[in-house]
């Protein structure tokens, strides 16, 4: 299954960073998106569009992972000449990452 049929994503950015953060939709979901949205995954997903380092914070209170990923933006909004400079792509494209589960997810 896609990671967007049970979390949604929000995305920031600041220079050639950009921050993206995955939230369940049911609290009951959290251990998935846990054990399945790993570094690994974002980072076989993003492939070039990330050069540097992607770090994982979790944020069990709000129950969403936190992927910081450096050098991800082409060197930054003024210097880059992608046509997304920000990101804000980013976050559909971290929605499109297939989740492996034989638990059954709450929607």
């Amino acid at each position: 299954m896609k990671l967007r049929e049970f979390a949604y994503s929000r995305s920031g950015d600041k220079g050639d960073i950009s921050n993206l953060c995955v939230f369940v939709y049911d609290d009951d979901n959290w251990d998935v998106l846990r054990r399945e949205l790993t570094v690994e995954k974002v980072r076989e997903k993003f492939g070039g569009l990330v050069k540097g380092e992607i770090t994982r914070y979790e944020l069990p209170g709000t129950k969403g992972l936190n992927f910081v990923m450096t050098e991800a933006l082409g060197g930054g909004v003024s210097r880059s000449l992608r046509t997304d400079p920000h990101g804000k792509s980013y976050q559909s494209l971290i929605l499109d990452i297939d989740i492996d589960t034989d638990t059954e997810i709450k929607r």
